[in-house]
């Protein structure tokens, strides 16, 4: 458990990089003395660091930078898609230890469970983290919650048997660990700010995840923007599930119809050619669905940033975002030409990794930020 003012650090260390100590005091409004007696009790703790004196060349002594500890423990992410089970190891400082995708068949969430339990002792064994810190466990979730306390989701029906289940008992239980569960598009968001560069850019950010389902994550001020039932940028709802959806399931759905014989994202790269043309009209088709939902959150959040993530590949990716910023994205008569010319859709470089990357930083947010 941190203190407001240690929390206060660690977060000034997190969005703004190495700093001194008399910057700390400066940017906190508190004395030198604070500042040292503060990072002295974070060092202690492993959760921050002096930089190197090769590092800090030409920034001068003794004002020697600090900076977030990688060596302050590490954390667990997990996401599903269609077919793909993605678990990430990443450490206090937001580096990835480790990356894995693996082809998943969908099965109940209690053999799911000791699965996951079995891959994740053997990542933490190969990757040498017995006795270090462990956060926990974050789980990206396909669908919203149906319950306040975030333990019940309306996961997708490509998951049999999910839906309702006490998702969080049932992987605490038997990972005996500590888990967090947020919605795949939060997850992909939480991401971005970390990794993706936000942090450092803008105040609040929206990320649409076209993964089983199409939802958006929105982040403002370093807190995940939830709503009152925990459903908040579930744009899903405009686009009826008995219809075509901008998603990746719908995507492969349009391919299989066109006798593709693609049956997951597994074999989605070795199976598309050939089929470029059905992918192009999708694109457009998508990019249409999307424009409406865009354009309504540039003018309910004015975002610094939105960017589309997804599992499906880049190139896939970039066609759709390159007919979304020719498209027609409004921008009214208050905002200046500066900011027009300044804002395009933005692909994130993380690809599919996004959803299990954020769900690993779940629980290392949490212990600085909370849990809004």
């Amino acid at each position: 458990m941190l203190l407001e003012d240690e929390k206060r650090l660690l977060w000034q260390l997190r969005t703004r990089g190495p700093q001194s100590r008399s910057a700390l005091a400066h940017t906190l409004q508190i004395s030198n003395s604070a500042v040292s007696k503060i990072s002295k009790t974070l060092a202690a703790l492993g959760l921050i660091e002096e930089l190197t004196s090769e590092a800090a060349q030409g920034r001068g002594r003794p004002s020697v930078p600090l900076r977030i500890s990688p060596l302050g423990g590490y954390s667990v992410g997990i996401a599903i898609y269609s077919g793909v089970l993605e678990i990430a190891l990443i450490d206090y400082a937001g580096g990835i230890l480790s990356l894995t995708t693996e082809s998943m068949e969908p099965g109940d969430p209690y053999s799911f469970a000791s699965d996951v339990d079995r891959r994740v002792q053997a990542l933490v064994v190969e990757h040498r983290l017995i006795g270090s810190r462990l956060y926990g466990v974050g789980f990206s979730i396909p669908g919203p919650a149906l319950s306040r306390d975030g333990n019940r989701w309306n996961v997708v029906r490509e998951l049999p048997g999910w839906k309702d289940a006490p998702l969080r008992d049932i992987l605490q239980e038997t990972l005996h660990l500590t888990v967090w569960m947020e919605n795949d598009a939060t997850s992909a968001a939480l991401a971005e700010y970390y990794l993706g560069g936000l942090i450092q850019r803008c105040t609040t950010a929206i990320v649409i995840l076209l993964g089983h389902g199409v939802g958006a994550g929105i982040i403002h001020e370093g807190r995940l923007m939830r709503g009152e039932g925990g459903c908040a940028g579930e744009i899903g709802m405009f686009y009826p599930g008995s219809k075509p959806r901008p998603t990746t399931l719908d995507l492969i759905a349009t391919l299989r119809s066109a006798g593709c014989g693609v049956t997951s994202l597994a074999d989605f790269r070795d199976a598309i050619a050939g089929y470029e043309d059905v992918i192009e009209r999708w694109q457009d088709r998508a990019a249409d669905q999307l424009l409406h939902s865009i354009n309504s959150a540039l003018a309910w959040f004015d975002p610094g940033a939105i960017r589309l993530m997804s599992p499906l590949p880049q190139a896939v990716m970039q066609g759709l975002a390159d007919r979304l910023n020719r498209g027609g994205i409004i921008w009214g008569d208050h905002v200046s030409d500066r900011n027009k010319g300044s804002f395009n859709i933005e692909i994130s470089q993380l690809g599919g990794a996004g959803a299990a990357l954020g769900a690993a930083l779940l629980p290392i947010h949490a212990s600085v930020v909370g849990n809004t």
